[in-house]
């Protein structure tokens, strides 16, 4: 069984092993009501015939034909006569009637039981004269069984040509079903074919801009292979989009590379010859060089970090969120001495990794700070309500354009008043990477009055109070 199922599905596509299978479960049906249908037909025919004999046997006894032994009431040897039939004693001794009186049809040890009364009425089936007949032996009146036969080769050719017909019909109903088969698989598995093609495709020119091309009566219907390309068409459409951020990323990070490695370069070669430079003009080409070294080895750092998606699970704790903004703060105040911080901190407890959400709120802190003139203050504000967990950075400054605002978070972007700002354009771009692996969400408005504020929102269900 094992070698015939690998001999017919094995390496065969999976059209035509759907197609077989169709067709197979399609015919075997066909088959099978036409099976029974034969058997009903052969029943009934069967059952017509002994029910004419009863009628027939129940008008000899009705029409008091029979009361001798031996009487002949049909004619069985031509056969025109619509039944023969005759009256046999119980006793196998009694003598035999000859001539036209004689016995035609066979007498057995049942025949006489019949007679006897030990016996009921039966059916049988006889041979008289090279033709098959019919014959009903049912108890007579004064220990005498009466036997009645009729040709039953006609029933017999009714029940073969049904046998033919019905055959014929199956075969055709096998060639239908193969043909339907056929045609349900492939119409079934044209979008699979489709996806196969693409995904060949795809996997030759190694581009994902292809998508699987559905007609609109296909795209209309919600059948499993439906949904299977259109969450194909999705998956190659995040596949795209994935494939271009790396190239944008490539692309950025090249381009921001350049320039500082490029004046690493310069300062280098000048301290190479640091014998012709003067004093001062070494501290300068060394500070710089140091200052270079640092932004790069940030930058990468950075990017580093953006290539990870995902927070180390076996770090993550209950973090005190105040008490955390509040380190953060001080830390900001250190490093912004030309700000005023204010802080306004209700007590909250989030999940996650104490290092990477102290990364997230400096980030916000240094780039409100950066963004705003000397003396402005920076406002951080930790609200707790039953809906939500709110922390809020807001600066003073000149705010976020209306064009600006989209774009705030993409990897290196920088508007144009920024450009002429120290950093690489990563900062709130990591800022928003962490927060979603915090299960947060990050947003940038314009703040009523001026300036601009970010809000970090926690789910509810994440949260705890302290």
């Amino acid at each position: 069984m094992r070698s015939l199922r690998r001999r017919l599905f094995g390496r065969r596509p999976l059209r035509a092993r759907l197609a077989l299978v169709t067709s197979a479960a399609v015919a075997l049906v066909a088959l099978g009501v036409l099976a029974a249908a034969y058997v009903v037909i052969r029943y009934e025919l069967g059952r017509q015939l002994d029910l004419q004999l009863k009628q027939q046997a129940a008008l000899i006894v009705q029409q008091g034909r029979a009361h001798d032994t031996g009487t002949l009431l049909g004619e069985c040897t031509w056969l025109v006569a619509p039944a023969c039939a005759q009256l046999v004693g119980a006793d196998p001794a009694a003598p035999v009637p000859r001539g036209d009186r004689a016995l035609v049809l066979p007498v057995t040890g049942a025949t006489r039981r019949v007679a006897a009364g030990t016996l009921g009425a039966y059916y049988s089936d006889i041979t008289h004269d090279g033709r098959p007949m019919r014959m009903l032996t049912t108890p007579a009146r004064n220990n005498r069984a009466l036997q009645v036969a009729i040709r039953s080769d006609t029933v017999d050719q009714g029940v073969e040509q049904a046998g033919l017909l019905l055959g014929a019909v199956g075969g055709v109903g096998v060639l239908l079903a193969a043909g339907l088969g056929y045609f349900a698989s492939r119409t079934s598995l044209r979008p699979v074919t489709r996806l196969t093609a693409t995904a060949e495709h795809i996997a030759a020119t190694r581009d994902p801009a292809h998508r699987i091309e559905l007609p609109p009566y296909e795209a209309r219907r919600q059948d499993e292979i439906t949904r299977l390309a259109t969450s194909f068409n999705t998956m190659l459409g995040e596949l795209e989009e994935a494939v271009a951020a790396q190239r944008r990323l490539v692309a950025d990070a090249s381009h921001e590379l350049r320039t500082p490695l490029t004046a690493l370069r310069t300062n280098a070669e000048l301290l190479a010859r640091a014998d012709r430079l003067s004093d001062a003009q070494r501290d300068r080409a060394a500070t710089a060089l140091g200052r270079q070294l640092r932004e790069v080895t940030g930058m990468v750092n950075d990017l580093i970090e953006l290539a990870r998606d995902e927070e180390p699970q076996q770090l993550v704790e209950q973090v005190r969120l105040d008490a955390l903004a509040e380190r953060c703060v001080a830390d900001a105040r250190g490093h912004w001495p030309n700000t005023f911080f204010t802080a306004d901190l209700g007590p909250a407890t989030v999940p996650g990794v104490p290092a990477r959400l102290a990364r997230l709120m400096s980030n916000l802190l240094d780039n409100a700070a950066k963004f705003s003139p000397p003396g402005a203050t920076v406002e951080v504000r930790l609200a707790v309500t039953d809906r939500a967990l709110d922390l809020t950075v807001r600066d003073h400054g000149r705010g976020i354009s209306a064009e600006d605002l989209p774009y705030v978070f993409d990897r290196f972007y920088r508007s144009r008043q920024a450009r002429a700002l120290p950093g690489s354009g990563l900062g709130l771009a990591m800022a928003r990477q962490i927060a979603r692996a915090h299960g947060a969400e990050l947003t940038a408005e314009q703040a009523e009055g001026g300036g601009a504020r970010f809000r970090l929102s926690f789910p509810v269900a994440g949260r705890a109070h302290a």
